[in-house]
C-alpha cells in the first residue's frame, strides 16, 4: 500500500489542480520526502518532473543533486533546462561537467542558442562559476549609472550599448524592456521585430547582422528616464566552446 509521501509523488502530475498541492504538501514534509521523490521520478512524465524539480529547489536537500544529473538526459527539453538550473541554485557538488555537456549537447543538437534549453544552461553554468560572461568596459560603467535596483540599462544608452557589445565580438540574441514606475517593475512592449539568425555563418557575420538589427530595434525603442533594457547576448565561446 503506497504511503502518503508516494501518494503525493503520484499526483504531482495531475496539471489539473491535485499537483499544486501535492508540491505544497511536500515541500511542508521537506528533507523527508526527498528520497521517495529520488525513487519515484522515472515514475513521473513531464509535468511531474517539473514539479519536482521545484520540490528540490524550495527543499534544498542536496541528497537530489544525482536525480538532477540524471535528468540532464531526459527526452524533454525543459526538464533538462530546470534540472541545470536547478543544480546551479542549489550550488551541487560536482555539477559543473555534467552541465557543461548538457549544454555542448545542447550544440550538437543545434538547438538556437536564444532558445530557452540553451540560456537556461548558460545561466546554470554562470551560476556555478564555469561561465564569464564578456562585459565590455562601456558597457559595464553604462550599467553602473543606473540605480542598484534599475532591472537594466538606461533605454537611452541602448545604442552605445549595442555598438560597444559588437565591438567586443558580442552577439546580441534579444532585448527587453522594462519600465520602473512608484517603485514597481513592469514589463514594456518592444518594437516587435522579427528577426533570425543563421547560426551556421561565420562568428563575424553573426556580429554584424546582430548589430545591424538591434540597431534598428534601438530606433523604434521606448525611450524614457524609467525606462530599462536588458540585452542577451553571447559569446563566441558560447557557440564554439571547445575552440
Amino acid at each position: 500500500m503506497p504511503t502518503h509521501i508516494e501518494r503525493l509523488l503520484q499526483q504531482l502530475d495531475d496539471s489539473s489542480g491535485p499537483s499544486y498541492y501535492a508540491r505544497a504538501e511536500l515541500i511542508g514534509i521537506g528533507s523527508a520526502a526527498i528520497p521517495a521523490i529520488i525513487d519515484g521520478l522515472s515514475s513521473l512524465g513531464g509535468f511531474g518532473q517539473l514539479t519536482a524539480i521545484e520540490v528540490f529547489e524550495e527543499v534544498a536537500d542536496p541528497r537530489c543533486g544525482p536525480a538532477l544529473i540524471a535528468l540532464l538526459h531526459s527526452d524533454d527539453s525543459t526538464v533538462r533546462e530546470w534540472a541545470a538550473m536547478a543544480l546551479a541554485s542549489l550550488k551541487i557538488d560536482d555539477a559543473v561537467e555534467p552541465v557543461r555537456s548538457a549544454y555542448r549537447a545542447c550544440l550538437e543538437r543545434a538547438t538556437p542558442p536564444d532558445w530557452s534549453e540553451p540560456e537556461g544552461i548558460r545561466w546554470a553554468l554562470t551560476e556555478l562559476g564555469a561561465r564569464t560572461p564578456v562585459v565590455p568596459p562601456l558597457t559595464a560603467h553604462l550599467r553602473a549609472t543606473a540605480a542598484d535596483n534599475a532591472p537594466g540599462w538606461p533605454s537611452a544608452r541602448f545604442t552605445e550599448i549595442i555598438n560597444d557589445l559588437a565591438d567586443h565580438a558580442q552577439v546580441i540574441l534579444y532585448s527587453q524592456f522594462w519600465q520602473v514606475d512608484a517603485g514597481r517593475t513592469y514589463g514594456v512592449s518592444d518594437p516587435g521585430l522579427d528577426w533570425e539568425l543563421d547560426w551556421s555563418a561565420p562568428w563575424e557575420h553573426l556580429v554584424e547582422k546582430s548589430r545591424t538589427w538591434s540597431l534598428l530595434e534601438a530606433s523604434e525603442a521606448p525611450v524614457g528616464d524609467n525606462t530599462f533594457v536588458v540585452p542577451t547576448w553571447i559569446d563566441r565561446t558560447d557557440l564554439y566552446p571547445d575552440k
